[in-house]
């Protein structure tokens, strides 16, 4: 037997290692196949069932080979499980010696100088601020590592956190006095010794674009990259090679130079004069863009004269105030970093706003107190082609989720792979007996306005079946708020809706339920892992097309249409699949799990199309039937489940 296929067998390293550790064929096929792409340094596109152990597959023939590898996670939750429980264990069980670091963006660091010169206590902070804040003195004294994960106590969406961590923008890099003991340094220190390297799609895409930039690298070079949860890395790519400028960045900059002129420039109260001129200026646009949608192509941002007319004379007063700043910089390191912030910030604004032919899209997003202008690319395929060769190391691509109907031309195209190796394993999960797809008859169309509310009220029988224990999924937040209404008027079960609280707050309260309604949208689709009979019935409204208003969307469409392809079948609908397979991969999270999907959609059974969507998931049982859903729920209670 070869060393590897040891190291998974019943009684091998892992068996060894991991108490009620199971030897999986399909494992020991992937982990077999890494190998083989490690070995012949070519690349490889593996899809690996929900259950199958993926990461187990690819760490184990990436240590045995000895070669440095770098592995990129879509979240900072599966960086720290790999590096905090899987690295670990695989370790332990290889008895290998190796150099394993993890790394996260700048933003995920605490930065000393701007934790002493920017977090104070404010008018406007009350006594949920305070209390933040000293909790961030307190663990800022005595951490090692300064990733503000460590902070508990502290919400990750805390407007204090941008006030003590850095930016590309506003880091002073070598010419700061706290240099010697930055942790982001110190991170990236050990990134560039490890042999076995944790990073995220971010910082993917960020060493890619340096080194095409000619700027150096942000990561060590590497013998294998893996792809983790690889079905994001193209619109992670997508959004990070592009361009653009957001007023938090504005007021961010507005803050830090009336901080640094209070430090070294009390005798130049222009400067903050002028900060406060930009600052208002901020809160002048932000009101015009109240009245734009959420996401806007930049044509609706010309219908606008007044919106457009601001844009032109932010321009103008980024230039004025990059001349104030100038004399300044000799101050400083802070001053001379807002002053080249500022310079930097306004050649941004002139590229967004500048009129070109080129294969990109420039749209804006709105929030409630903010605002963000883009310029995206309409594909990376050429770009990560070049980037890849010039890698020179073996690529693997891992998802549950990369395929169409068990074809990865679609995941494939959208990164220009020519020539690579795939492969497929489906669930080591019973879904025939575990699973049931219930698609309920005499819905209506979605595009009708009554749709919404037909798909709750078919919904709230399946939820009395299932007693609660129920994602709700949707495809928009509009359609969300219509069902939530309907269940709050029509259901007992308790309810927790996305914006009500934070994510993992949400998540925590219902696990604990345990007999709770979850309705969310896009970020409860994928990446959210509930265990147990907590959740046993996943409602999905409709089929996951993207929103047809959205700007890029849209430009990608057209640039389909011009190259003589169908925009539909070559993207809109294997994007909708996948995105499916994720939401319905929230059920079933281990061996022991067991419960319904709904799916509201009628077109999956009246659209030719239909059959790609059904043809992609795991073989399950289907009815239309509301009294099967009723009986497989009732033989778990009845204790008859096989």
């Amino acid at each position: 037997m070869r060393r590897l296929e040891a190291v998974f067998a019943p009684d091998g390293a892992l068996a060894a290692t991991i108490p009620g550790f199971n030897a999986r064929a399909a494992q020991i096929e992937m982990a077999l196949a890494v190998e083989e792409a490690i070995e012949q340094e070519c690349s490889l596109i593996a899809e690996a069932g929900t259950g199958m152990g993926k990461t187990f597959a690819y760490l184990v023939p990436a240590i045995l080979s000895g070669k440095r590898t770098v592995i990129s996670s879509a979240t900072k939750n599966l960086q720290d499980q790999l590096f905090s429980q899987d690295l670990p264990v695989v370790r332990a069980a290889l008895a290998i010696p190796f150099k394993a670091a993890l790394l996260k963006g700048r933003a995920n660091y605490l930065c000393l100088y701007r934790l002493e010169n920017t977090l104070g206590f404010l008018p406007h902070h009350g006594r949920t601020e305070a209390a933040a804040i000293e909790s961030i003195r307190r663990w800022a004294a005595r951490t090692r590592t300064g990733d503000i994960a460590e902070v508990s106590d502290v919400l990750e969406i805390s407007p204090l956190w941008p006030a003590v961590t850095s930016t590309a923008d506003n880091c002073l890099g070598q010419e700061c006095p706290q240099y010697s003991d930055c942790f982001l340094v110190k991170a990236r220190r050990k990134a560039q010794e490890a042999d076995i390297l944790v990073i995220n799609h971010h910082l993917l895409c960020a060493d890619w674009r340096l080194k095409s930039d000619g700027f150096g690298e942000l990561l060590p070079d590497a013998r294998i990259i893996v792809v983790d949860e690889a079905h994001q890395f193209a619109e992670t790519a997508l959004q990070f090679l592009g361009a653009s400028l957001s007023s938090r960045q504005l007021q961010g900059l507005a803050n830090d130079i009336r901080a640094e002129q209070a430090k070294d420039a009390g005798d130049m109260p222009e400067l903050g004069q002028a900060a406060e001129a930009l600052a208002a200026k901020i809160i002048s646009l932000r009101s015009l863009f109240a009245r734009v949608p959420k996401r806007a192509p930049w044509q609706e941002l010309e219908r606008n004269p007044a919106l457009m007319s601001g844009l032109q004379a932010l321009v103008r007063q980024l230039a004025t105030l990059a001349a104030t700043l100038k004399p300044a910089a000799v101050r400083g390191k802070g001053l001379e970093s807002c002053w080249k912030r500022c310079a930097e910030s306004e050649a941004r604004l002139r590229l967004l706003l500048e009129e070109t032919q080129s294969e990109s899209v420039r749209w804006a997003e709105t929030y409630p107190h903010s605002f963000s202008l883009h310029r995206t690319p309409l594909e990376i395929a050429p770009a990560f082609k070049q980037f890849a060769r010039q890698a020179r190391a073996t690529w693997l691509f891992t998802s549950a989720t990369l395929s169409v109907a068990k074809r990865f031309d679609h995941f494939a195209a959208m990164l220009g792979l020519e020539n690579v190796a795939t492969k497929s394993w489906d669930s080591p999960f019973d879904y025939q007996s575990q699973c049931l797809l219930y698609l309920p008859p005499e819905l209506p169309d979605p595009a009708s306005s009554a749709f919404a509310e037909a798909v709750a009220y078919a919904a709230l029988p399946v939820l009395t079946a299932s007693q609660g224990r129920a994602f709700f999924l949707f495809t928009s937040h509009q359609a969300l708020q219509q069902a939530a209404r309907v269940l709050t008027r029509e259901s007992d079960y308790p309810l927790y809706i996305q914006g009500s609280q934070p994510k993992q707050v949400l998540l925590e309260l219902f696990k604990r339920a345990g007999n709770g309604v979850l309705l969310g949208t896009a970020s409860f689709w994928e990446g959210v892992d509930v265990r147990g009979p907590a959740l046993s019935c996943v409602i999905i409204d409709r089929l996951p097309f993207a929103a047809p208003g959205d700007p890029i969307l849209a430009a990608r469409l057209e640039a389909l249409r011009r190259q003589g392809r169908d925009p539909f079948g070559s993207f809109q609908l294997p994007a909708a699949v996948i995105a499916l397979k994720q939401g319905i991969g929230r059920l079933l999270r281990d061996r022991q799990d067991r419960g319904v999907v709904m799916l509201g959609d009628p077109r999956v059974r009246t659209k030719a199309y239909g059959k790609v969507f059904l043809d992609s998931l795991p073989l399950m049982q289907r009815t239309s039937a509301i009294e099967d859903v009723e009986r497989f729920f009732a033989a778990e209670v009845a204790g008859t489940v096989r």
